[in-house]
């Protein structure tokens, strides 16, 4: 479930030559303004929901923001594959991260990781469990999955900008190209909405297809909500869609009560 988790929320992995990120004012201050809480159904092939994930970004008591997403097991997945993991990103800055904390119990095992991002000095220093630290030098920042995805949301986001976000993944900083493939009008929680379709590229080891395709649809506005994720495997495909949604400082953005 935690390569799941990594699945849908970083679909990039290609190397493109550096650029400096545009970011979109009003999207940045929205990110900043209030805490948001929102919730996913993840489901596989057919419609079979195996999991739930939810995103919570708010104030941390150290200053800046911490965002915390818990990933739960459901239906048969929880009798193959029992989750529960919670992972909580401490942000500074621009949306980049500082500090990464992992606590995963898998098959009645309980795993903690630790990850400090020293985006001056652009050093990486990782522990698991009570384990000796490795350390990392990069040519520059870096972001982890969740800290991209934000990123993300807050990007200047036209057809004809492509932005590369740098990410480390896989013991390496890698460029990230994000690209926007137009805007579409979408069912959601929210009704019809207006949308900004994101596929991006990706590669990963194990069963995932290197070459599967990840799509992601944004609410086309300061609030940059994604209702839907889509993502092909090798064997199936995964679809996480958005269930619950709640930030002060979107209040047009409700979710509609369902009909009589």
């Amino acid at each position: 479930m935690p390569l799941v988790l990594f699945l849908l929320l970083l679909p990039f992995s290609a190397r493109a030559a550096e650029t400096p990120l545009v970011f979109d004012r009003q999207a940045l201050a929205t990110l900043r303004a209030s805490e948001e809480v929102m919730h996913f159904s993840v489901s596989w092939s057919g419609g079979v929901k195996i999991g739930d994930l939810s995103l919570r970004l708010a104030p941390a008591e150290s200053g800046g923001q911490v965002l915390t997403a818990r990933v739960t097991d459901s239906g048969l997945f929880k009798l193959i594959y029992p989750v529960n993991d919670t992972f909580a990103t401490y942000l500074h800055g621009p949306l980049l991260p500082r500090r990464y904390e992992v606590r995963q119990i898998e098959r009645g095992r309980t795993v903690r990781r630790l990850t400090l991002f020293d985006q001056r000095r652009f050093e990486i220093v990782y522990r698991k469990q009570d384990g000796p630290p490795e350390t990392w030098r990069l040519d520059g920042p870096a972001h982890n999955e969740f800290s991209a995805f934000l990123a993300t949301r807050a990007l200047r986001l036209l057809p004809s900008l492509t932005q590369q976000l740098p990410v480390f993944a896989d013991k390496k900083r890698h460029l990230v190209p994000v690209r926007v493939f137009g805007s579409e009008s979408k069912d959601s929680i929210f009704g019809k909405v207006r949308t900004l379709k994101v596929q991006p590229r990706m590669t990963f080891k194990g069963l995932y297809d290197k070459d599967g395709d990840t799509v992601f649809w944004l609410t086309d506005d300061s609030c940059r909500v994604p209702v839907e994720i889509r993502s092909k495997l090798l064997i199936g495909s995964l679809r996480a869609e958005l269930t619950d949604y709640v930030n002060p400082a979107c209040p047009q953005l409700r979710k509609k009560k369902a009909g009589p």
